[in-house]
């Protein structure tokens, strides 16, 4: 359920800026939220990445899936120790928020929200270095994503996506499938809206906006799949498929 558009960039106002600010407190406990819409097959590869990247903090991680009218066996994937709600919006804004006002409703300062994709695997450290910059000051950490497998596509696909993301100083990409904020940051802003694709980068505009510290993390790292039909529409797998017709547009007008 990869929502992540590389081309769709929040900037930064300077006084917004990681540099120099204050430590924003300690954490003492996280949430991770995550969409799920029939993902039977890559799902136990994401939840086995989230408790590793959990088992290497030290405060409690609650893992919340969000099943949103799935007609698989997806939920017979997550073991016991993670938590499981239904709902049938087949919308993934409204998924990740009905995630967060679940199982975060009264969730302060002293909680970090996070939310990845049911088609993507996090690294091991993307929860313990997005505390570290939790603990510096910020209210949100962007992330970056990579591609697990490109064996779908083209390689000359491959070449125009690496080519286009681009990163260096402020990166500017936002992902749903790699993204962490304050829980008082995120309610502070009405939380997700219930759009069905592109809710990742009005979250975080409107977070800005209304003065919250960004760090754009290159070493807040997520995989996912470059599969060709994605759920949400005009998301990741949309943006790939984009930029293969913009390759074969390009080499027959040569």
């Amino acid at each position: 359920m990869s929502d992540s558009r590389p081309r769709d960039r929040v900037r930064t106002p300077p006084a917004n800026r990681l540099e120099g600010a204050e430590s924003g407190g300690a954490v003492a406990r996280i949430l991770v939220v995550v969409p799920v819409r029939n993902e039977e097959r890559l799902l136990p590869a994401c939840l086995s990445a989230l408790a590793h990247a959990a088992g290497r903090v030290e405060v409690p991680v609650r893992v919340q899936l969000v099943l949103d009218g799935c007609t698989d066996g997806s939920a017979d994937v997550p073991p016991s120790n993670v938590a499981v709600m239904q709902v049938d919006e087949r919308n993934v804004g409204a998924a990740r928020a009905l995630g967060f006002a679940h199982a975060g409703a009264n969730c302060a300062a002293e909680t970090w929200f996070a939310t990845t994709d049911a088609d993507s695997e996090v690294d091991d450290r993307w929860l313990q270095n997005q505390l570290e910059y939790a603990h510096a000051g910020s209210d949100v950490v962007a992330g970056i994503v990579g591609v697990r497998s490109w064996a779908d596509h083209a390689a000359t696909t491959r070449q125009s996506y690496e080519q286009e993301y681009g990163t260096g100083g402020e990166h500017g990409h936002v992902h749903g499938a790699n993204l962490g904020f304050r829980a008082d940051a995120y309610w502070r802003v009405g939380g997700f809206r219930h759009l069905r694709t592109g809710e990742d980068v009005d979250l975080v505009s409107r977070m800005v906006t209304g003065g919250a510290r960004i760090a754009w993390a290159e070493d807040v790292l997520v995989t996912t799949s470059a599969r060709r039909v994605g759920r949400a529409p005009q998301g990741f797998a949309a943006h790939l498929r984009r930029l293969e017709n913009t390759y074969r547009a390009e080499s027959r007008s040569a």
